[in-house]
């Protein structure tokens, strides 16, 4: 049986916002705390932004352009927070990586939703 919206939509949001305190949290940790996996560098933004996109396509289904607007916004405040960090830095290939993913998620909810409207 599919998911309604309205199932999906509180859920979606509370994920995304959780999410998006991690990546800032974990974006203005000092480099010392931060935790480390074995991916990418480049892996790890974009999977972590991709996710946190595809669940704010999920909450807030209105006013994508508006969404998306956010989300760049957001990517961007990420990058320019770091500058403050002692060790950390704010490089402009992670926010155009981050500025992907993060505008990926909204957009392939969006593709997916016109082709087979009764999926999500």
């Amino acid at each position: 049986m599919f998911a309604t919206r309205s199932n999906i939509l509180r859920p979606a949001r509370i994920v995304a916002w959780s999410l998006a305190a991690a990546i800032v949290i974990l974006s203005v940790l000092p480099p010392h705390l931060r935790p480390e996996t074995a991916a990418p560098h480049a892996l790890e933004h974009f999977s972590i932004y991709l996710v946190t996109g595809v669940a704010f396509g999920l909450g807030y289904d209105r006013k994508r352009s508006a969404l998306v607007l956010f989300l760049l916004f957001f990517a961007g405040a990420v990058e320019i927070a770091q500058l403050f960090v002692p060790g950390r830095h704010a490089r402009i290939s992670d926010f155009i990586i981050d500025a992907l993913a993060v505008c990926a998620g909204p957009i392939g909810i969006s593709l997916v939703r016109q082709v087979s409207p009764r999926i999500l």
